[in-house]
């Protein structure tokens, strides 16, 4: 069998199972087996794959069947032009959420001398490891799962980003410290809506998809522990999900924050800036 035909084959189950881009899956499972080129392979119709290769393609296919995430199979992905290891510790990321980065990473060029940034929910670390690579600042990762704390060390060895971790259920580790930035992506999902979400999704970790009742429990938290947290001129910076930034930004201006709402990819409103008022 030949690439292009093993490809061919592999996305044709993967199509009846009722998944999505069936043959950009396929290509990159042989791609990252292979080490070959996706688009090179897809066009390969005279190479003939050894045995072992073709078992081992077998395999990979076989866990995207049983709608295990492609990016926990391929063991990474990459955010803001950097590779991170992503596995069941952690939320996957998405692109989405490099909107949220990139506006904290503007915000931290703004902050003269060494910005103290803050990362809750940390996760693989993807955002706070990226605004730690771009930037001059001293970025703490936090994390409520210590496993999901491991993944960001590891992440942030592996890329050479100086930062500091800690585990920590969002401030309760962090008494007497500020910050100039505070980023987070915490879990924001409707605990009602949870049973309906992707199939690849419900093999995410629970603990960073649940949000409660209404999806804003962290929120609220958050909001009522920020004002201990910040001085004048924070600024935070916080994803949320779909029809929940209204109440988000409610949360925030509350605590002392002006508000202001960034839409994603989709024109969904998904991330909400604040500012700590001045007076």
């Amino acid at each position: 069998m030949t690439p292009a035909e093993a490809i061919r084959e592999a996305a044709a189950r993967f199509t009846a199972a009722g998944i999505a881009d069936a043959r950009y899956d396929a290509s990159l499972l042989l791609s990252t087996l292979l080490r070959r080129d996706p688009l090179a392979l897809r066009l390969d119709r005279d190479t003939l794959l050894p045995p072992d290769n073709l078992s081992a393609f077998e395999k990979l296919a076989a866990r995207r069947l049983s709608r295990e995430p492609l990016q926990y199979i391929l063991g990474s992905v990459a955010f803001l032009g950097h590779t991170f290891h992503c596995d069941p510790r952690a939320l996957i990321p998405r692109p989405e959420t490099e909107l949220l980065a990139e506006s904290a990473i503007e915000a931290a060029r703004e902050v003269p001398g060494t910005p103290q940034v803050l990362d809750l929910c940390t996760g693989t670390g993807c955002i706070g490891i990226s605004i730690a690579l771009a930037t001059a600042s001293h970025v703490t990762l936090a994390d409520i799962s210590s496993e999901a704390l491991a993944l960001a060390r590891e992440n942030a060895e592996a890329l050479h980003a100086n930062v500091d971790s800690i585990l920590s259920d969002l401030f309760s580790s962090l008494p007497g410290r500020t910050f100039d930035i505070i980023t987070a992506n915490p879990p924001y999902i409707p605990r009602g809506d949870i049973p309906y979400l992707q199939k690849e999704v419900l093999r995410e970790p629970s603990l960073a998809l649940d949000g409660g009742e209404d999806g804003l429990d962290l929120y609220r938290r958050l909001a009522a522990d920020l004002p201990a947290h910040v001085h004048a001129g924070s600024r935070i910076f916080l994803e949320v999900g779909d029809g929940e930034a209204n109440s988000v930004a409610a949360l925030l201006e509350q605590s002392g924050f002006v508000t202001d709402v960034m839409k994603d990819y989709q024109q969904i409103d998904r991330i909400v800036k604040g500012t700590w008022r001045t007076a």
